[in-house]
C-alpha cells in the first residue's frame, strides 16, 4: 500500500508495511524502543536505517 503526504514530495513519503514478529522479538525491541525514548515504529525504522547504512558502507569497502 502506498501512502505519500501531501505537497512534500516522494522523498517525505512513507509506506506502509505489514510486519509480522515473533513475541520475544516484538518484546526486545519495544524495550529498547523505550530505553530510546521512541515509538515502536520509530525504533523499527531506525534499526532499518541503520542497517542500510552499515551495508552500504560495508558493500563499498568490498568493491575496492
Amino acid at each position: 500500500m502506498e501512502n505519500e503526504t501531501r505537497g512534500k514530495g516522494k522523498e517525505k513519503a512513507k509506506k506502509q508495511v505489514p510486519l509480522r514478529l515473533s513475541a520475544t522479538l516484538w518484546n526486545e525491541i519495544a524495550q529498547w524502543a523505550e530505553e530510546d525514548f521512541r515509538s515502536m515504529n520509530g525504533q523499527i525504522e531506525y534499526l532499518l536505517t541503520e542497517c542500510v547504512k552499515y551495508r552500504k558502507k560495508h558493500r563499498k569497502k568490498e568493491d575496492e
